[in-house]
């Protein structure tokens, strides 16, 4: 008979939180708003809480042995206290709704964010409640009755791709920090990782006539296009001078017509000496620098082909492109 493999234990978390795991492991994410119902939510005496439990036997056993009748309604005082104490640490947490937000895109080295809307449904305040995805620092907030919050929480984002942060810990010692009452949730939570862009000045490969054949050899006059950066060694003729002086900026027309330059960022262009992540940093950096200049521009990469287009969106679908990019396995 073969035993089931444990789950990894991870050596970063604290004992409490390792075991844990143990005991309730991951069973992937949760799509929809996922609700701490009472058999989500746990709870235990934190080492204050043990000390404090210690603390009223060694005072019950001195109130029996000396007969002392003030000792004992103190620490049957004491002991009421802590009961309620962990009754409201437990419903600090319980019957709190969490949902999924939306994480917006960034480039490897960057922090990536994973914001968690949390909703209060009761009409007391859950006070100084705590996320703490893996590795990262506890992020405490409070919620007011009947309102949601967003808690912005960030991780590293080391390579590019699509990034979990996987299963996080909510958690509260509230009131007086002698229990701790916590609950594991995994929710659909994802950020798209652009490719880090190649550092220093990396010069653009030249542009093609629309037809594909040979070099460009001019941008076109049949059409206005629109305005871009001024760039050193642009015609006065083409500088926008109203534009300037209502924004202090210098900004050149674009035109665009039959004789318009197509600008193609080619994954085969780049020397396969470069390595496969050093090759996508390098088209990150001229998709940026193609979309600051205002260029129409298209990207090739090995079984995916992106036309000439411009501005932000085109951008965005470009980098995402090469963030979720995986090379064919021969």
């Amino acid at each position: 008979m073969k035993l089931a493999s444990l789950p990894s234990l991870r050596p970063s978390l604290p004992l409490r939180d390792r075991i844990g795991d143990w005991i309730f492991p991951p069973r992937g994410p949760e799509a929809g708003p996922v609700t701490l119902g009472q058999r989500r939510v746990y709870i235990l005496p934190t080492r204050g809480g043990i000390t404090y439990g210690v603390t009223l036997l060694l005072m019950l056993v001195g109130s029996i042995n000396y007969n002392l009748s003030l000792g004992f309604i103190l620490t049957f005082l004491l002991g009421g206290m802590g009961v309620v104490a962990m009754l409201h640490t437990w419903r600090n947490l319980a019957h709190v709704a969490l949902r999924p937000g939306k994480g917006l895109p960034v480039f490897a080295g960057e922090h990536a964010g994973f914001p968690i809307a949390i909703r209060n449904p009761g009409g007391l305040a859950r006070i100084s409640i705590a996320i703490r995805l893996d590795g990262q620092a506890p992020l405490y907030f409070d919620i007011a009755p009947d309102l949601e919050c967003i808690v912005p929480a960030t991780m590293p984002a080391a390579k590019r791709g699509l990034m979990s942060p996987g299963r996080f810990r909510i958690f509260t010692t509230y009131p007086l920090g002698l229990f701790y009452a916590w609950a594991n949730v995994d929710l659909d939570l994802s950020c798209v990782v652009y490719p880090r862009p190649e550092p220093g000045n990396v010069p653009l490969p030249p542009a093609q006539a629309a037809s594909g054949e040979g070099g460009a050899t001019g941008t076109g006059e049949d059409d206005f296009a629109g305005l871009r950066t001024y760039h050193p060694g642009d015609s006065p003729r083409r500088i926008a001078w109203k534009a300037a002086a209502r924004s202090d900026t210098f900004l050149t027309k674009q035109f665009s017509g039959s004789a318009a330059a197509e600008l193609w960022l080619d994954f085969g262009d780049i020397p396969d000496a470069l390595g496969l992540e050093a090759k996508l940093s390098r088209l990150a950096r001229w998709v940026l620098e193609s979309e600051t200049g205002g260029l129409r521009f298209g990207l090739r990469l090995p079984g995916l082909e992106l036309e000439p287009s411009a501005g932000a969106a085109h951008r965005d679908r470009c980098l995402q492109a090469l963030a979720l990019f995986q090379p064919v396995r021969k």
